[in-house]
């Protein structure tokens, strides 16, 4: 066989691969959702709540304490003091962790409680954790943390590549949990204050969903490490500590990766009066279109707060407000938030059920991420967050369709270009 042959064939084995290697990572592992839902029910009907529990997984259990915390002032001090109070058990799971100077308060947190002989777990993404350095990594680990980086690329595991854990998960002594939006670098810091500070809402949690918190990370835990943890140090008896009904479910490519896209189909169908979500990556696919449109249709009030031109990911703002046409038509009222990067992720409806965690209203989280949510059905802490969305509406500019249809020829065809990339953003 001459040189040039042999070239041929080894450029097409290896663009073969290459083209392998894409499907593996960028194809859904699991049949979509397809067909619209059929509206049979609202958030205040009982069959909602069964089947929450029921399609979802874990089931809607009585007696916890949900609290808003707005902003890293608040957030940061609060999930810090929880670690630096840890009797037993510290488990961790994050998405961004970065070697900045809240990283290191973090980390120097969670090194001193493992020498003083807590059992401490943190999964960090690899992707996500990039930008910690191996030194502040070593320091843990050698503190006696137990540190797991969550798809760390491995020639075994490369179709897991595109895989990310995605979830923001806190739990200290399998009794108090956080989860919401916030990753652990500067940019959270602060009280939103200016375009460096950005605006994002995380949440403290009691009572006996934080054993459905400890479950879902446990879940990755013994995926990534072989490792299972169990017993009392990690799941204790958790007695009714408030009157909040709640859930904490999860989904994955791995199992399950429909369960969020469901979920947010299911509240928005069951939806009567109104419709609050504050998204901060918001490219939804046509059948969440349709669902939102239709709320609107039948008299939903919808609302929609987005990032502005402060934005970690342009292409992302371009690809969504290339799919806003249909909702404007549809009466849906969309807005961008002016002051800083926009980072929330949470959906009221009917000023009762609220969900809040990790997911992002795109195809990324819907199928190809790992995610959390913690979905709580309470009147009282639902209209605390419809109080704090209108706080945000404020800070926020509406979109009109006269205006969406007056873009420029360039924002229009590069949102265009954008959308083709829809199913990873």
């Amino acid at each position: 066989m001459s040189a040039s042959k042999v070239t041929v064939s080894i450029v097409t084995s290896l663009l073969t691969l290459f083209a392998g290697f894409l499907a593996l990572n960028f194809m859904p592992s699991e049949k979509q959702i397809e067909t619209q839902l059929v509206r049979q029910y609202d958030v205040h009907d009982a069959q909602f709540r069964r089947s929450m529990g029921v399609l979802l997984g874990p089931p809607i259990i009585e007696g916890n304490r949900v609290e808003a915390l707005v902003n890293g002032d608040r957030i940061f001090p609060a999930m810090l003091d929880a670690i630096r109070g840890a009797k037993e058990t510290i488990t961790f799971e994050t998405y961004i962790y970065w070697s900045e100077s809240i990283g290191e308060e973090f980390s120097a947190a969670l090194a001193e409680r493992a020498r003083a002989g807590v059992k401490v777990h943190v999964m960090l993404d690899f992707i996500g954790s990039m930008k910690m350095t191996d030194e502040a990594m070593q320091k843990m680990r050698d503190a006696g943390v137990q540190l797991q980086r969550y798809h760390k690329p491995a020639w075994w595991k490369l179709a897991r590549l595109n895989n990310r854990t995605h979830r923001k998960l806190l739990i200290v002594d399998g009794r108090v949990g956080f989860t919401g939006g916030v990753g652990i670098a500067d940019q959270w810091r602060g009280n939103a204050q200016d375009e460096k500070h950005w605006r994002d809402t995380h949440f403290r949690v009691e009572g006996p969903v934080v054993g459905q918190m400890q479950a879902v990370f446990t879940d990755n835990w013994t995926k990534s490490t072989g490792v299972v943890l169990d017993g009392p140090l990690y799941f204790p008896p958790l007695k009714a500590v408030g009157s909040m009904p709640a859930q904490m479910f999860s989904s994955s490519p791995t199992g399950g990766s429909a369960s969020m896209h469901l979920m947010y189909l299911m509240a928005i169908t069951a939806a009567r009066t109104s419709i609050d979500l504050s998204a901060s990556y918001f490219v939804p696919d046509e059948l969440t279109i349709r669902a939102l449109a239709s709320a609107a249709k039948r008299g939903v009030k919808v609302r929609i707060i987005l990032p502005g031109k402060e934005i970690d990911a342009g292409i992302v703002r371009l690809a969504s407000r290339e799919r806003w046409g249909d909702l404007l038509k549809a009466g849906v009222e969309m807005a961008e938030y002016q002051p800083t990067m926009y980072h929330v992720k949470a959906l009221v409806v009917d000023a009762l059920m609220v969900s809040v965690g990790s997911t992002n209203f795109d195809n990324r989280s819907f199928s190809i991420n790992d995610e959390a949510n913690l979905n709580v059905l309470d009147a009282d802490f639902a209209r605390a967050q419809v109080a704090i969305f209108e706080d945000d509406w404020k800070r926020a500019r509406r979109m009109t369709l006269a205006a969406w249809n007056n873009r420029s020829w360039t924002e229009k065809l590069s949102g265009e270009f954008a959308s083709l990339f829809g199913s990873q953003l």
